[in-house]
């Protein structure tokens, strides 16, 4: 992504300070949310800001290191995070580190953005305090849930603003030539690692694929299927490389998934992806997905056998790059880095997070 003058319409005039408090960091740490959020801060630095990411668990990590051009600070490393915060233009959190980063905030005076990663009702809880001056939400139904939300709990006290940024995939990062196995990332149970090896032993003509993931007790079958194997977590910036080239076809019989970022990575290599469908799994793989329920073994054995014969799978190929296509961040990012640079050219003033200060507007 090119670079862009820091000092666009309407944004900040100088480059900014931006500190972000999360709990883990790729390399060590590779979910989703935090791949949103470095697809997110890295067009933040290529405009020229100053972004720092400060961790809130304890690692391995000693030393201050260098992500994707992002600053990452680990607990172990440095107890100046309050300065830090202190001279912030814009403060950033997400999950666990939402609740105390708008503390922070509150006391001084600076923006804060909440990055919203699922509809549970401590991701709304924790920003409807009156210290979110902007919400961003990965999907038009989570955005959708939080207003159900604020409508149940009127007394909460809504964002300022809010606005959708799907989670950003650069196609190029992960396109690759595809593979021949059906492929499972992050077997835990909610993720559908007991399903996937069911459908594995039903079709050993197959090869199947389980790669390990980042959080949660991985399922494995409890006697050893031939036609599958397993790989160790693999980090995000070696997907393409280590798995997307070994694939034929995704699975994504999860239980949960408020946008379903590895389906997205995995059609920018026309890799068709089958997914239960929950809403988010819905909006993200849109008419380019293969839909089955996760309870239905036989609906995915039936899928898969269609899905496998060649014609099919050039057709399903096909429309996954179409929304491939469709999903470019490119417009997303943009509206992001505005709206930052827009919160940070008021940083000046004292206080300018409190709601009496700020004109409450609401943008899609």
């Amino acid at each position: 992504m090119g670079a862009a003058p820091a000092s666009a319409p309407g944004g900040a005039a100088k480059p900014l300070r931006i500190v972000v408090r999360v709990h883990a960091m790729p390399p060590r740490h590779n979910a989703g949310a935090e791949h949103m959020l470095v697809s997110m801060l890295r067009p933040l630095v290529e405009r020229g800001h100053d972004v720092s990411v400060w961790l809130s668990r304890y690692t391995d990590d000693r030393d201050v290191y260098d992500y994707e051009g992002i600053c990452v600070v680990p607990l172990a490393s440095r107890l100046d995070f309050g300065e830090a915060c202190r001279k912030a233009d814009v403060l950033v959190s997400h999950l666990e580190g939402v609740p105390s980063t708008a503390a922070l905030a509150r006391g001084y005076g600076a923006p804060f953005v909440s990055i919203v990663h699922n509809t549970h009702k401590p991701s709304f809880r924790n920003m409807a305090t009156g210290d979110t001056a902007l919400a961003v939400y990965n999907s038009t139904w989570m955005e959708r849930e939080a207003e159900v939300y604020f409508t149940e709990f009127p007394s909460l006290l809504r964002p300022d603003r809010s606005m959708i940024v799907r989670p950003p995939v650069v196609a190029g990062d992960y396109r690759t030539t595809p593979g021949d196995c059906v492929t499972l990332v992050n077997c835990n149970a909610d993720k559908g690692g007991d399903l996937f090896w069911r459908i594995a032993a039903r079709m050993p003509d197959v090869p199947f694929l389980g790669v390990r993931g980042a959080y949660g007790v991985q399922v494995e079958p409890p006697e050893h299927v031939p036609n599958l194997k397993y790989v160790d977590h693999v980090p995000g910036n070696e997907m393409a490389e280590r798995v997307y080239s070994r694939t034929r076809v995704l699975l994504m019989p999860s239980s949960y998934e408020s946008w379903g970022r590895v389906g997205v990575e995995a059609m920018a290599s026309g890799i068709p992806v089958v997914a239960h469908p929950t809403p988010g799994l819905c909006e993200s793989l849109a008419d380019a997905g293969l839909f089955a329920d996760r309870d239905d073994l036989d609906a995915w054995l039936a899928t898969l056998e269609r899905l496998l014969k060649p014609a099919e799978w050039r057709k399903a190929s096909k429309r996954a790059l179409a929304r491939s296509a469709a999903l470019d961040p490119t417009e997303d990012l943009t509206a992001w880095c505005e709206a930052i640079e827009e919160l940070g050219g008021r940083r000046g003033i004292r206080g300018s997070n409190s709601r009496a200060a700020r004109p409450v507007s609401r943008a899609a």
